[in-house]
């Protein structure tokens, strides 16, 4: 039994992307002079002192490139013809899932560097201006604020305003048999 509407087509995903690589320059020098003083200074003393700076030079190599490197390697952006993922943390995981079908105001603003680079951040709010996700230092930004202009616009075509999704068909009762339902 249909409703008079065309199933949507399977969701596909249109791009996947990290923050700019260039988030990593500063913690990649932090690491190679951090490598270089260890070498230097721990070979020119002995005994405990040594021990000392080698792992002082750990502990700093951990706080000023592991650290950012984990954190930029589990930053995740995710967008897909029917919604826009946004997955962070280290050691919290947390994930956001926007869909075009709500319509969202899409911002982009780039510094000077950013804009050398051709990356920016993508504010992404409700029509109420209050910031839901920011995708911060995206590559091709001006790209992938077209590509999400483009598909929230697709998505208002694609789902009529009296759409009725099956989560909330499942909350009336439709769907699934509930208890006691004959089956």
């Amino acid at each position: 039994m249909t409703d008079g509407y065309a199933v949507p087509p399977a969701e596909r995903v249109v791009a996947r992307m990290r923050q700019h690589v260039r988030r990593m320059f500063w913690p990649s020098i932090a690491l190679i002079v951090i490598c270089g003083a260890a070498g230097y200074f721990g070979s020119m003393f002995d005994g405990w002192l040594a021990i000392v700076v080698w792992v002082v030079a750990g502990v700093l190599a951990v706080m000023l490139f592991l650290l950012p490197f984990g954190s930029w390697l589990t930053t995740r952006y995710t967008v897909t013809t029917r919604r826009l993922i946004v997955r962070t943390g280290l050691f919290v995981h947390e994930r956001r899932e926007l869909l075009h079908s709500r319509g969202y105001t899409v911002t982009l603003r780039s510094s000077w560097l950013q804009s050398a680079f051709r990356s920016g951040t993508i504010a992404i709010g409700a029509m109420d201006q209050k910031t839901m996700a920011q995708l911060r230092d995206v590559p091709h930004a001006q790209a992938v604020s077209d590509a999400l202009h483009d598909l929230m616009e697709s998505s208002e075509r694609m789902y009529p305003t009296n759409w009725e999704t099956e989560s909330a068909a499942s909350k009336q009762g439709g769907g699934f048999p509930q208890a006691g339902d004959a089956v």
